[in-house]
């Protein structure tokens, strides 16, 4: 390990380096043990930080804005990488935006709309990161990342530089060629349309609102915790199941939006994974069909 630091600081200053960092600080279900390593890398920084990891044989594990992770009480061992602050520039190329893995999704949003340009309307509350949303192609209100990205800069294993197109991505239902090939994503650029900007804010509001009503954002969560099954709504499901307001010790069902596992206060990993397990078993015994979750699990339980 002194070795791996010494290397390290070669490449990153001191503030990017943390030991031992609680992963509940930078998960929005603020659960979530240490990581031996926590760094933050800037975009220029990143290729040769991956090259010392790489001839070390570092365990490592990339998270953007932990938005969508469920990570152990245990921890992750070895390296985490954040994608976030540090590679977190957006701007605009005439009909398109130009977004760094790190920068928000909803930050990108915003910026399509202060010129003009809409298509990521449906982007605007989601919480994610631009690097997370493209590896999940995730996506709102009848809108997906697949719709829009045009071009992706990923690094490879190898360290190689690509440039993908949309077709190159592969996406599909929560889903990118990213995953199997373990690409880390650089940029995206999106494709847009030119449109009023008072016509893009009043969409944007409109699913706001709908967020606001029919989600439960005053609480701690990974979002909708479960893909949506085939023919089905998950929400629905586990409402018919009559588990609204199933808990284990600070993990609660939400009686909002079934769909959504959320941390009351004081919710463990063990607690929050307690009630997926839970809710998994007793929609497969009631309605037979397999709710797969969402949320990514990551680390030691």
């Amino acid at each position: 390990m002194e070795r791996l630091l010494r290397e390290l600081d070669k490449v990153l200053d001191s503030r990017q380096i943390l030991q031992n960092e609680p992963l509940g600080r930078h998960t929005t279900f603020r659960v979530g043990g240490p990581a031996d390593l926590y760094l933050m890398p800037g975009f220029s920084q990143l290729s040769a930080l991956m090259e010392i990891l790489h001839r070390h044989k570092a365990a490592v594990t990339v998270i953007g804005n932990g938005s969508n992770l469920l990570v152990g009480d245990r921890g992750i061992r070895g390296v985490v990488i954040e994608i976030g602050r540090q590679m977190s520039e957006v701007f605009v190329r005439d009909d398109r935006v130009v977004a760094q893995a790190g920068a928000l999704l909803s930050k990108a949003a915003q910026e399509a709309y202060k010129n003009g340009l809409s298509g990521m309307e449906f982007a605007s509350g989601i919480p994610g990161s631009v690097g997370g949303a493209v590896v999940m192609n995730a996506g709102a209100y009848g809108g997906e990342i697949k719709d829009i990205a045009s071009v992706v800069t990923v690094l490879e294993k190898d360290g190689g530089i690509r440039k993908l197109t949309n077709d190159e991505m592969e996406f599909s239902y929560r889903h990118s060629c990213a995953i199997e090939r373990e690409y880390l994503i650089l940029e995206a650029e999106f494709l847009l349309q030119n449109a009023d900007s008072d016509d893009i804010r009043r969409n944007m509001d409109e699913l706001k609102e709908k967020r606001l009503l029919k989600q439960p954002l005053e609480y701690p969560s990974a979002g909708s915790t479960f893909k949506r099954p085939e023919g089905y709504f998950a929400g629905k499901l586990i409402m018919d199941a009559g588990l609204a307001g199933f808990c284990v010790g600070g993990a609660e069902v939400s009686k909002k939006h079934c769909g959504f596992v959320i941390n009351k206060g004081g919710a463990s990993a063990a607690d929050i994974l307690s009630v997926i397990r839970h809710v998994q078993k007793t929609v497969k015994e009631r309605f037979g069909v397999e709710l797969k979750p969402e949320v990514k699990l990551l680390g030691e339980f």
